[in-house]
Order: C-alpha cells, then sequence, then structure tokens
C-alpha cells in the first residue's frame, strides 16, 4: 500500500514540474520577401523578451544559405508557450511561415536541465 502511495506522489510531483521548451523555426523566405520576414520577427523577438515566461528570443541568419532564417525562443513553461501561441501578437509570426519558399522546420524541444561549461570541465577532467 505504501508503494502505491509513494508512486502517486512521485507522479503527482512530476506532473507539477516545469519544463523550458526550446522553440526552433528555420526557414528559407523569398529573397523579396527577406528584409520583411527580418523586420516582423525583429518585432516578434522585442515583444516576446519582454512576456512572462520568455526566457529568450532571438533570431539568425544563416551564412552559408541565402535568405535562411531562424528564429528561437526559450520559455520558461509549456504553460508559458501555449499562452504565446495563442497572442494575437503570434499571428506575425504565422505571417512570417507564409512567406517561407518551401516548408519551415519547426520544433519544439523540451528541456529538463541546463549546465555550463562545468560540463565541458567535467567530461574533460578538468575541475575549477
Amino acid at each position: 500500500m505504501q508503494s502505491e502511495e509513494a508512486s502517486a506522489t512521485r507522479q503527482q510531483s512530476h506532473e507539477k514540474e516545469k519544463h523550458m521548451v526550446l522553440v526552433t523555426i528555420r526557414m528559407l523566405v523569398l529573397p523579396k520577401k527577406h528584409d520583411e520576414a527580418l523586420r516582423i520577427l525583429r518585432s516578434t523577438a522585442e515583444w516576446s523578451r519582454v512576456k512572462q515566461g520568455c526566457l529568450s528570443s532571438r533570431i539568425y541568419e544563416d551564412v552559408q544559405e541565402d535568405n535562411v532564417l531562424m528564429f528561437e525562443e526559450i520559455w520558461r513553461s509549456e504553460e508559458d508557450l501555449e499562452y504565446h501561441l495563442r497572442s494575437d501578437a503570434y499571428q506575425n509570426v504565422l505571417l512570417v511561415l507564409e512567406m517561407a519558399r518551401k516548408q519551415p522546420e519547426i520544433r519544439f524541444d523540451t528541456i529538463s536541465s541546463s549546465t555550463g561549461i562545468e560540463r565541458i570541465e567535467k567530461a574533460r577532467g578538468h575541475a575549477r
């Protein structure tokens, strides 16, 4: 009986855990739409950065392939991300997706933990 209670408690604890979500959108835009897409994504990134739960919002351009943009956001929790995806402002991201020359690559990755340089040091046997 105790093991069932312990199992139920662990399950409830797991359900309450909040994991960060990394959103990555990579798209090839039409050359004539590049500047407009970049302007819209910049505006959206600035708007997102001040919203509750947004840990990061960035835009990257591929230096090896012309007209490829990547929009990346990190959200504190799935709930924060869901709220963002339903927002009126997110319509702008959907508008940019329509500018893509081909199907954009879209990923939602759940992050349960994050480390820094200490991971490299540990792997290479250097203690700081």
